[in-house]
């Protein structure tokens, strides 16, 4: 009976495990469109650091990662127990800051440059990179650190909920198992490649260095170092973009028959598969727009509000 007992228990450990394989892929499969533009974000969030100080940015920074998905994990499950309503309310919050994130950096890069005329001939770049040459350096990397991780916590949040969401019907085991080994991964997936980017150019000065001129390992290293620049200045451009087409997704799936407005645009237009393919993540990114200039107008006149309701000192 013990022998017997004992490979009951065997088949449905394994069982389990084989419903957590399975489950898991699933989840990844949907969460892997956050992935990218969790990548870019977080990219260009640690981006601007010391080389010498770059790696430990980043481990920093994957360390609050984890931080933050100890807090999520249980929490969403957790809400997904007792107030499963919840869980929405909470993504459009986030969703609404990273859209407000995006528009106050297009608001910096080009509304505030061209906003006087006696500024209108300076580069904000410049300017950027002036205040950041004076500011502490640890002062600077903490900034950065903390931004990156608040950043995480709303990305990590989406793809968490996103994982709950395709294991909602099984049994707890299984999915605490699963959006925990999601977490897990995408951590170390993400910034494993954000530490591969950031140190791009040293490995192109590593191939120079280590090999003869002219050789193709030479030349490799060479275009490496050409494009480590030009590959973070995008990074900036497509970290804000991600911010507007990741808050506007989770905007319009809580807009209830947002996907029946979807399906009703795209039987109008031309049924191409690139079409196809674009339009939700178009319509995602004017939406998250719109919503972070809104925010961002909201904001910005509460400022001034309480400003003017100040007393004279």
């Amino acid at each position: 009976m013990a022998g017997l007992s004992l490979l009951t228990l065997l088949d449905d450990i394994a069982s389990v495990l084989d419903d957590v394989a399975a489950m898991t892929k699933i989840a990844a499969r949907k969460t892997a469109g956050v992935l990218g533009d969790d990548l870019a974000l977080n990219a260009q969030q640690v981006s601007g650091v010391r080389a010498e100080r770059e790696i430990p940015v980043v481990w920093a920074v994957a360390k609050g990662s984890f931080r933050n998905k100890l807090i999520l994990v249980p929490a969403a499950l957790l809400i997904s127990a007792i107030a499963p309503w919840l869980i929405t309310p909470m993504l459009v919050a986030g969703g609404l800051y990273l859209c407000f994130e995006g528009a106050e950096k297009i608001a910096e890069k080009w509304l505030h440059s061209s906003s006087s005329s006696d500024e209108a001939n300076h580069d904000q770049d410049t300017l950027a990179e002036e205040l950041e040459t004076n500011l502490d350096p640890v002062e600077f990397e903490r900034k950065k650190i903390a931004g990156a991780i608040r950043t995480d916590f709303i990305l990590s949040a989406e793809i968490i909920v996103i994982a709950l969401g395709t294991v909602q019907e099984q049994v707890f085991l299984t999915q605490l198992a699963v959006v925990s080994l999601i977490a897990i991964v995408m951590t170390i997936g993400v910034y494993g490649l954000v530490a591969g980017i950031v140190k791009l150019d040293d490995a192109g000065f590593y191939l120079v260095a280590n090999s003869e001129a002219g050789s193709f390992k030479n030349k490799f290293g060479q275009g490496l170092v050409q494009a480590a620049p030009y590959l973070m200045k995008a990074l900036g451009v497509i970290g804000t973009i991600a911010m507007f087409l990741v808050g506007g997704g989770i905007i319009m799936h809580s807009i209830p028959q947002s996907h029946d407005w979807l399906h009703i645009l795209m039987d109008v237009l031309p049924d191409v598969n690139v079409i196809s393919m674009l339009v939700p993540s178009v319509v995602n990114g004017v939406v998250g727009f719109l919503a972070g200039m809104l925010v961002l107008l909201i904001v910005d006149y509460s400022k001034k509000h309480v400003e003017r309701k100040k007393p004279m000192q």
